[in-house]
């Protein structure tokens, strides 16, 4: 039987429906094939960017460091706290993951971060209720040392995790503050930290100190794990540039151990002190009183001036030291003329000596000698007004030094009335700065040459090791001839040597000295000036030793609290004398026949063989340190054409094995050049001179050979000393 075919309508409609949108997820699968696009988006890169991660690494602020090497400032391990509040942190977790005693939590914290239980308790309370998945604990939450973390995590509290950070160390603690200033964390909008210098080199120099940070990339699955196959790319950071400055530690220690001494015993308003290289112009040692604790800002006041460069002061009389200069320079001085001394008059002004009436008639020489106001009125005359301000300004006075720091003042030369230009020719009226002062002085010391001071060595990429910049001592113009600065330092040494000199406590024991005592008035805010034996400004610049110059110091203390028996130069020479003379043997500069010993010129021996190396120097009267006892000379300390007293220390790196010499009485200086030449592994402990070895002399030792060298300044040894000849003397059970 045939059936009639009638047309489905419902099924055709299906098809075209179902083939419709077959037709378009083909087309929409072809399209994306093709094109690898999306709704406007790469597919590739929403997938990478799903799958991919990235990690920073941390670059390190740049170290700065003294001219030996040996590290002021660095980062250190430390870590920042964090707290997991919310419970789905501990899902599919057999131990709690997240904090569930919050109490506990805050009584156990508080012992640790500064904040109090109960600020601690409020910050979780209020986060778990906002149901924030973690909370940090802002700045007290961050630089939390080693040993605090470890102790925090003693206690196996739920919840709280350390993240490792960075932290700005300074191990030396008051070390020339308000030179090196510090360093913060700071904090992004996006949450990021990062450390920013706030005040000294740390603020001048933070664009070289700041690293680059690195990062790893990488892909993994939505729980963390590393997808097979897939590759690391890592970026190295790149750490901050390593800023080597002239100071050295050891001489900075000396003069920080003084500047305490003086602060505790004269309670004095201020002090500043400054050690400088007179040959080069290199900063040694630089500080002031008060200062603070870089770690801890305790201590830091209003004033974040670097005094040194940044205050003026009134001189006093070492500026005597300059208009005797300029008076030999002029060819008017002589020391055999009298004068009157006790009162001068210059119109309707009166000057006096120090102590009102004067001496009666004495001569010029005894003037300088006993600090006379009005010698130096009576030079002006000879020298003329016009000429002393010419020479005081090509001493560098009434303008900048030029050193490598910022804000630098530029004092004021008073000169505009008569009686401004006598006053000025012993320092009261005009104003000048530390810096100054040494600048002007190292032109007597150095045969009229005056060399711009400067703190900052070099600067060292540390991932490639190149020299970013290298300062090379900078020689101004002479403002004096060599023969008169020679003369000048005669007779600042004779105010240490004569029965009439100021200057007699600053005479050294082992060492000539030649310099200037100053006592200023300091003036006040609202106009004239500060009276009193507790309200002068006590100053002295100096070197030492005479001979052969190898240091400038000057130190000033501000109103110090002085006994009835003690006079206002106390406080300063307690100061210089420890000072110059620790430095002094630590330089390994000799004292005995000082006036035999003539500098020489260090000749070249790289190349030549050892032994007879060693025999020409020794017959110059040169002292040599052997490292390595064959073949050729490699290396030599100090280089070639380095000017050396004929009976200085040279150092001769040579081939085969090293034999220890015995340090004993050697200068943590000499020690390190030796230890840097030798490469041996030795441990220093302390400071001073070596008063231990942990291997006697002659040993045989190699670059894995541990080697102990124990060290003790002069003073710690004169109390040992003086221990032992107590206990001796007391009687025995």
């Amino acid at each position: 039987m045939n059936k009639k075919f009638r047309f489905q309508w419902g099924a055709f409609l299906m098809f075209l429906l179902y083939g419709g949108l077959f037709f378009l997820l083909l087309s929409r699968f072809l399209f994306i094939q093709v094109t690898g696009t999306a709704e406007g988006q790469v597919l590739a890169t929403r997938a990478d960017s799903k799958y991919s991660r990235e990690q920073v690494l941390q670059a390190s602020r740049g170290k700065i460091l003294d001219r030996n090497g040996e590290v002021i400032v660095e980062d250190t391990i430390s870590y920042k706290m964090i707290a997991v509040i919310r419970s789905d942190a501990s899902k599919n977790s057999s131990i709690p993951r997240h904090v569930i005693d919050p109490a506990k939590t805050a009584q156990v914290l508080s012992k640790y971060i500064d904040m109090t239980e109960q600020e601690i308790l409020d910050l979780l309370n209020k986060n778990i209720k906002a149901e924030k998945y973690q909370v940090e604990f802002g700045k007290a939450g961050r630089d939390i040392s080693h040993e605090e973390m470890m102790e925090i995590q003693g206690y196996q509290l739920p919840g709280i995790i350390f993240i490792q950070d960075l932290k700005r160390l300074y191990p030396n603690g008051e070390f020339a503050s308000h030179l090196i200033g510090f360093a913060l964390k700071e904090e992004t909008e996006d949450g990021e930290d990062y450390t920013v210098g706030k005040m000294g080199l740390e603020y001048i120099y933070n664009k070289e100190l700041t690293g680059t940070a690195g990062k790893v990339e990488f892909k993994s699955d939505t729980k963390g794990f590393l997808l097979p196959n897939a590759e690391k790319m890592v970026t190295e950071p790149q750490n901050g540039q390593d800023i080597y400055l002239t100071i050295d530690k050891t001489i900075q220690n000396f003069l920080e151990d003084a500047l305490n001494k003086a602060e505790e015993k004269y309670s004095p308003e201020r002090m500043t002190a400054i050690v400088a290289n007179p040959k080069t112009g290199e900063i040694l040692a630089m500080s002031q009183r008060p200062t603070f604790e870089p770690n801890t800002r305790e201590g830091l006041s209003t004033n974040w001036l670097n005094e040194a460069t940044e205050q003026t002061i009134e001189p006093g009389s070492t500026m005597k030291i300059f208009t005797l200069a300029a008076a030999i320079e002029e060819g008017v001085w002589d020391p055999n003329a009298t004068y009157k001394s006790g009162s001068y008059s210059v119109y309707d002004r009166t000057i006096r000596d120090h102590n009102v009436v004067g001496w009666g008639n004495i001569t010029f020489l005894e003037g300088f000698q006993r600090s006379s106001n009005v010698s130096m009125a009576y030079l002006l005359q000879r020298l003329g007004e016009d000429t002393f301000i010419d020479y005081i300004h090509r001493f560098g006075f009434g303008q900048k030094t030029g050193i490598d720091l910022p804000n630098e003042a530029s004092g004021i030369i008073s000169d505009q009335y008569p009686i401004n230009r006598v006053t000025t020719t012993y320092g009261q009226g005009s104003t000048v700065t530390p810096i100054q002062l040494v600048q002007a002085m190292t032109a007597i010391a150095n045969k009229g040459k005056m060399m711009q001071p400067y703190v900052i060595d070099k600067i060292v990429n540390p991932n490639t090791g190149e020299i970013v910049s290298n300062h090379e001592p900078i020689e101004k113009e002479s403002p004096i001839s060599a023969k008169t600065a020679d003369q000048v330092k005669e007779i600042l040494a004779s105010t240490v040597t004569s029965e009439h000199g100021t200057a007699k406590r600053f005479k050294l024991n082992e060492y000539t000295t030649a310099g200037k005592t100053g006592t200023a008035q300091i003036a006040k805010p609202d106009g004239g000036y500060y009276w009193g034996r507790e309200l002068f400004l006590y100053s002295f610049l100096g070197m030492a030793p005479v001979e052969d110059p190898q240091l400038v110091v000057y130190v000033t203390v501000h109103k110090p609290q002085l006994e009835d028996t003690e006079v206002g130069s106390q406080p300063v020479s307690d100061i210089f004398n420890s000072v110059t003379e620790n430095s002094l043997k630590y330089l390994n500069i000799q004292p005995e026949n000082l006036e035999l010993s003539e500098p020489i010129e260090m000749p070249d021996v790289v190349g030549n063989n050892v032994v007879e190396s060693q025999i020409a120097l020794e017959s110059q009267g040169l002292k040599t340190v052997i490292i390595g006892q064959s073949e050729n000379v490699v290396e030599q300390y100090p280089t070639a054409g380095t000017s050396i007293i004929s009976s200085g220390l040279v150092f001769i790196k040579g081939q085969g094995e090293i034999q220890l010499p015995n340090f004993s009485g050697w200068s943590k200086r000499n020690l390190m050049i030796y230890k840097s030449l030798a490469n041996l592994p030795i441990e220093i402990i302390g400071e001073g001179f070596v008063t231990k070895q942990s291997l006697t002399a002659g040993s045989v030792v190699s670059d894995n050979t541990p080697i102990v060298v124990q060290l003790e300044t002069p003073e710690e040894t004169t109390n040992a000393h003086l221990v032992e000849e107590t206990e001796e003397a007391l009687p025995q059970d």
